[in-house]
């Protein structure tokens, strides 16, 4: 899809060679590196200056306060080279000691008056009043050699005054998933948040992981992370609900001048044209998780970005077995985050969105907005087709083949089938091996589907529908294999490299980074692993939550 932040990302990566690194590359000490504050302290900021305190913040969009050390020594756990090249930093950076203080909160950047951001959102729901950033800090902007602007931030790095009842920390098991999983997102090619490093601690923290009773001491971490913004939904309405309007139109007028340049900012339906293009973002986002099986866990509002990029990695999971309930975070006790859900849920957000625009907009404006939010489901059905065309091997995508990917979804439900694997076993066998069954040994979930009743009856129209396509068997198996990944991060896979970081072994989380980097190619060291084996029966017990 057109506009997508992958896309974007790989206009910023180059080739190095010898002659160019001093040139494209710097280092975070370098006078050149020039990471600023400077259009964030333009907002009006909180007044007060006991920022590790909780409390009530009023017309702000941000509270200056610095993050905070971890305690004893500090280790460099893993570092994305991808990301880094984003913001010109070239890897050897990664091995010095004011990098690892710059990205754990030790060090601040002479550009850099570290913040925290001041929202609201809709949780499970409800509206929740004041959130904010509790236990993350915004260190600057950083526009590189193509132009394009990063917004750096820090997460784990101490209190501010949206910590709430917390400690302003991150453990190592939700610091690996965030640092993985955005950086494996985008390796599939789709609009995310992108983690360039984690740094793991000796301090420790008192926490509840399933909110049971069963309290323990763990060791944080604290990730570097970066987005074009970290603006969310929560951040507009915030401003709408508490009437500061005056606000909430500078926070408008910044998001279109920085990332929608498209829509001039003198435009009196500017804020119209802003929810339309949202809008259809938001849907090619959802379709995009719903294409590999990807599912959040905690879409609150304050949890959705106003880029359309996927942030905040909590209790995400990626289906095994497809099963349209499938329920990653073990605190959604009714289900309503499901993989199932979340093409309504980010209606329902958006809804909540248009309310927060709404002091900003005239009667005939607000019509335009309920037809603009009135095509989300066009705009989701239709990239959610164009994905799964294209995972199904067709060319194009037709209205039709809602059907055919149902019938085939349905299908895989019955069997319990492997929603990754299965597609990949698809498209690496031609039409006739599949149509005689004659599959190899070592697959093991297109089996499945292949016993079941209706399958014949499904493979019958799929051949019409190539046929329609004019799509011969090498270009059916070339569009599926840049469609279906054979790697997807795993709650398992994740689990196993927690483990070893928590030991203080970093070398699994390295390869597993190097393998989610290359998720449509086979790889030995993976295969080795198994990470593309059936799921573990031990896997099947792990749980996550929104405990960090």
């Amino acid at each position: 899809m057109e506009g997508s932040s992958a896309a974007m990302d790989k206009q910023d990566e180059v080739n190095i060679t010898p002659g160019n690194v001093d040139i494209l590359f710097k280092d975070v000490m370098s006078e050149d590196w020039k990471l600023s504050s400077e259009e964030f302290l333009r907002f009006p900021l909180d007044p007060e200056v006991e920022n590790d305190v909780r409390r009530n913040v009023p017309k702000s969009i941000f509270s200056v306060v610095n993050p905070t050390q971890l305690e004893g020594q500090t280790s460099l756990a893993g570092v994305s080279v991808r990301a880094l090249n984003l913001i010109d930093l070239h890897p050897s950076v990664a091995s010095s000691t004011r990098f690892r203080d710059f990205a754990s909160g030790g060090w601040v950047h002479p550009g850099s008056t570290p913040l925290a951001h001041r929202y609201g959102g809709h949780q499970f729901g409800w509206w929740a009043e004041q959130l904010g950033d509790g236990r993350a800090h915004l260190l600057g902007h950083y526009v590189n050699r193509n132009g394009s602007w990063w917004e750096l931030q820090l997460k784990g790095s101490g209190k501010t005054p949206y910590s709430r009842s917390g400690d302003g920390r991150a453990v190592i098991r939700s610091s690996v998933r965030e640092f993985l999983a955005a950086e494996a997102m985008h390796a599939l090619g789709f609009r995310t948040s992108r983690s360039a490093s984690i740094v793991v601690g000796e301090e420790l923290a008192l926490r509840d992981q399933f909110y049971n009773g069963n309290l323990k001491m763990e060791k944080l971490a604290v990730v570097l992370r970066l987005a074009p913004t970290w603006f969310r939904f929560g951040s507009l309405e915030i401003l709408a609900r508490r009437k500061e309007i005056v606000e909430l139109q500078l926070l408008l007028d910044h998001i279109i001048e920085k990332h929608f340049k498209s829509i001039a900012i003198t435009d009196p339906d500017r804020y119209v044209n802003l929810f339309s293009k949202i809008v259809e973002e938001t849907a090619e986002m959802i379709a995009q998780w719903q294409s590999v099986g990807f599912t959040h866990g905690v879409m609150n509002t304050d949890n959705m970005s106003v880029a359309s990029v996927t942030i905040d990695y909590g209790p995400f999971g990626f289906l095994d077995a497809y099963d349209p309930d499938f329920i990653p975070n073990s605190s959604d006790d009714e289900g309503m985050y499901s993989y199932r859900n979340q093409p309504k849920v980010g209606y329902n957000n958006l809804q909540r969105l248009a309310d927060a625009l709404r002091p900003l907009l005239s009667p005939s404006q607000m019509q335009q907005i309920k037809h603009v939010l009135a095509g989300f489901h066009i705009h989701f059905q239709n990239a959610y087709l164009q994905l799964f065309a294209r995972k199904l091997g067709f060319q194009n995508s037709k209205i039709e083949d809602e059907t055919l990917v149902q019938n085939l979804l349905d299908i895989m439900e019955d069997t319990k089938a492997d929603l990754t694997m299965t597609f990949w076993e698809f498209g690496n066998l031609s039409v006739e091996e599949i149509e005689s069954k004659k599959v190899p040994k070592n697959f093991w979930s297109l089996p499945k589907i292949l016993k079941h009743n209706k399958f014949d009856s499904f493979l019958s129209q799929y051949k019409l529908r190539l046929h329609e396509d004019n799509s011969n068997e090498e270009t059916r198996q070339s569009i599926m294999a840049s469609a279906n990944p054979r790697y997807v991060l795993r709650n398992w896979i994740a689990q196993q490299v927690i483990e070893k970081v928590e030991q203080g072994n970093y070398s699994e989380l390295d390869q597993v980074l190097n393998i989610l980097n290359s998720p449509f190619s086979t790889q030995p060291i993976a295969e080795k692993k198994g990470f593309a084996s059936p799921p573990p029966k031990w896997s099947k017990t792990l749980r996550v939550s929104c405990s960090s």
